[in-house]
């Protein structure tokens, strides 16, 4: 597989997980009252355990971003 296929790769999979970080992140700045009452429906927490649960998903979720996308596609650029 030739490097700039690979490289395309991971700038399109950069893209796409930034794209839903950041879909996540408005949507529970916007509508956090209405996703918090449809997952306290499902799961007994409190406002305080709902926002932690979110804030360390994200946190993880941009650091794999980060780690397993955005941390190969440059060190390709600095290689290729």
């Amino acid at each position: 597989m030739e490097l700039e296929v690979i490289r395309a790769f991971f700038a399109w999979c950069s893209v796409f997980n930034i794209a839903l970080l950041l879909w996540w992140a408005f949507f529970l700045m916007f509508a956090h009252d209405w996703t918090y009452r449809l997952h306290s429906r499902w799961f007994k927490i409190s406002v305080e355990q709902f926002d932690a649960i979110h804030y360390g998903a994200m946190a993880a979720f941009k650091l794999g971003v980060l780690m397993f996308n955005l941390v190969p596609y440059f060190a390709l650029r600095i290689i290729g």
